[in-house]
């Protein structure tokens, strides 16, 4: 900052180059003076610049002992019971990062499927997986949506900054022509003024292929009523709104419904459970989800029709 403000304006004189030179020297002063205060803040505080709410990683054993397994992440897939050829090769395509866990010989990562459910309560069956084996980060992927062979690489890299609390890939809708599925505000349309490779952030986002870390969850799940989804006993952490209204006075109904993605977006924000699970600055956002659009995945239908 002195050697710019000096050697812009030695043209004026050499008054003028001392005089500021010397404005930029109290002004890098008084930004060592504020740096010095924030780190003795710290220092007191008892808190480094690294915290982070994500728990170290550990090894769980299996009752019985009959296996173990590292409690980093868990897939939660959703499905109907038929899928597309497109989406199994997306899935076994994916390129797994070096030194992940296994579960058995054949499945790098845990995985959970729930399907012939509704998506929320699929959704909660997954999630109640992944809370009762205490996995530090939960996966949202969704048997439509086809992510990049580098998905789970970027992933990674995000898990391992651990300064990122809810990742979504980015995907458009199934139809002609597609939006993308980025929200800032309701009732206003979707995001779309970015270009791949942006990392652009939301205040809603899809759960098709959705990284979410399980304090987040974890604060949701205790918050959550426990309810029964075809037997299956979980909690409504993810729900799809609907609702109908009558007004006596006017004699007309009204009703309301909603997709369990937004849904939740709207109850993270609201419930203020990144302040609840320690990713407190999130809390303070506008827009606190953030779409990684290098996480580029087709959508696809069951007659095999990718969009866009």
């Amino acid at each position: 900052m002195v050697l710019i403000y000096g050697i812009t304006h030695q043209r004026a004189g050499r008054c003028g180059a001392i005089r500021y030179s010397l404005r930029g020297l109290v002004i890098l002063v008084a930004v060592c003076q504020y740096l010095l205060v924030i780190h003795t803040w710290i220092l007191f505080r008892g808190i480094t610049v690294t915290d982070t709410p994500v728990r170290p990683y550990k090894t769980i054993t299996l009752d019985g002992g009959s296996g173990s397994y590292v409690n980093r992440i868990a897939i939660g897939v959703p499905a109907r019971g038929v899928i597309r050829m497109e989406w199994h090769q997306a899935n076994v395509g994916l390129i797994i990062p070096v030194n992940w866990s296994q579960v058995t010989a054949t499945e790098p990562v845990n995985a959970y499927i729930a399907y012939n459910y509704q998506v929320a309560d699929a959704q909660n069956i997954l999630l109640k997986k992944a809370i009762e084996r205490d996995f530090e980060w939960f996966l949202l992927y969704e048997d439509d949506v086809l992510p990049p062979a580098d998905a789970m690489m970027r992933l990674n890299g995000y898990m391992k900054a651990e300064d990122t609390p809810v990742v979504s890939g980015l995907y458009y809708t199934r139809a002609r022509p597609a939006d993308p599925l980025v929200f800032r505000g309701r009732g206003d349309g979707v995001y779309d003024k970015f270009k791949i490779g942006d990392k652009v952030w939301a205040s809603g986002v899809p759960t098709g292929f959705l990284l979410i870390h399980m304090g987040i969850l974890r604060e949701m799940w205790k918050e959550s009523p426990e309810y029964q989804a075809r037997g299956q006993v979980t909690r409504r952490v993810f729900d799809t709104p609907r609702k109908a209204d009558y007004n006596p006075e006017l004699h007309q109904y009204s009703t309301f419904s909603g997709t369990s993605d937004l849904e939740w977006c709207n109850r993270v924000i609201e419930g203020e459970y990144f302040r609840k699970s320690g990713w407190t600055k999130y809390q303070r956002k506008k827009y606190p989800f953030l779409v990684d659009t290098n996480i580029f995945c087709r959508h696809i239908n069951i007659n095999g029709e990718q969009f866009p």
